[in-house]
């Protein structure tokens, strides 16, 4: 049998532990009538499971008859790749030729006698998605990883005015908590400060027990103590039942091929992007038993509020949780053993 596991970010796995409640939210606010809500950006640490349940929410939309889906790449130009993806679509090329809509322009499309070619990409759009209305289809738009780019500006404006005129378009991003910082921050784009931003905290700890002990065919306190290996981290999830699956169900074998590929494939990349006062601070977290910020404060001779800016950037980037007042711990598993390792 196949190893039902994979260690390909952004892959949807043959075995998964799903997010209903936050998935279920996007849906039901995208498919509600009227619409209300038309952006959702989805946040987490790298492995978090970002891309994974965008593509879940696409796979269910795309079901839907009144629904196109389709799929930006960040790196290029997001309007013009908009128009060849709807130009593409059966579903939408077939409006696009009853409203003699002349894309000839931008290099795909037919010539229509009687009609001006459209010589601009956000007319185009709109040009389109007002056919859409009028046919009552909905257009969801996914892009992801986004960065602070300047394609990414002009497609932010662009989908702005689309909204603004009430047109039947929807996004859905995904992106590391840095560059939707950078890119809202944009005095253009402050509209990106009030879309609802989903932050992927930690799979439910149950359902991973009861996914190992489905899988492997172990005892329940096996699959806890696998469970607790992984801290509810999906890519961990993933690698830890890749490499047990490779063990014929011996997960104590692989402790330290686990680690390493925590370190390699997702621990050294979220390192390097951390400033060095922010390992530092790190560090200090890992050093103090407990997680009292009290005694890490100390630790580390710094003052509440020179501490709490590293605090919450550290919460915010998914390496740390603060929901118990007063401590502070890191959500990734093993996390501090690479952090004492690595400063």
């Amino acid at each position: 049998m196949q190893n039902p596991f994979t260690l390909t970010f952004g892959k949807r796995p043959m075995e998964l532990v799903e997010r209903p409640v936050q998935t279920n939210e996007i849906i039901e606010a995208f498919t509600a009538d009227p619409i209300n809500q038309q952006m959702f950006i989805i946040t987490g640490v790298r492995g978090s499971g970002k891309t994974v349940m965008m593509t879940e929410i696409s796979h269910r939309l795309r079901k839907k008859e009144d629904w196109v889906v389709i799929e930006l790449n960040p790196a290029t130009d997001l309007l013009q790749g908009m128009l060849s993806k709807l130009n593409s679509n059966q579903v939408c090329a077939g409006m696009i030729k009853s409203a003699k809509i002349d894309l000839s322009f931008f290099g795909f499309g037919v010539s229509i006698e009687g009609a001006a070619p459209i010589t601009d990409t956000e007319t185009a759009s709109i040009a389109i998605l007002e056919k859409m209305k009028k046919s009552e289809k909905r257009l969801l738009i996914t892009i992801d990883e986004v960065t602070n780019s300047e394609y990414m500006h002009v497609f932010a404006s662009a989908f702005q005015i689309f909204v603004r005129q009430d047109l039947p378009v929807f996004l859905l991003a995904t992106g590391l908590y840095e560059n939707i910082d950078e890119l809202q921050n944009e005095k253009s784009l402050t509209f990106l400060y009030r879309a609802p931003k989903i932050q992927l905290k930690p799979l439910n700890k149950q359902a991973i027990v009861n996914k190992y002990k489905s899988i492997f065919e172990i005892e329940v306190d096996q699959a806890t103590q696998m469970a607790d290996l992984t801290k509810g981290y999906p890519f961990a999830f993933q690698v830890l039942g890749y490499l047990t699956w490779n063990h014929h169900g011996d997960y104590n074998a692989v402790r330290g091929e686990y680690e390493q590929y925590l370190s390699e494939f997702v621990y050294d990349k979220i390192w390097s992007e951390l400033s060095q006062k922010d390992r530092m601070v790190a560090r200090g977290i890992a050093d103090v038993e407990g997680g009292k910020i009290k005694d890490i404060r100390e630790h580390l001779h710094m003052e509440t509020n020179e501490f709490n800016p590293y605090r919450k950037r550290l919460i915010k980037k998914g390496i740390l949780s603060g929901e118990t007042r007063g401590y502070v711990y890191f959500t990734l598993p093993l996390f501090e053993e690479y952090v004492m390792e690595n400063y």
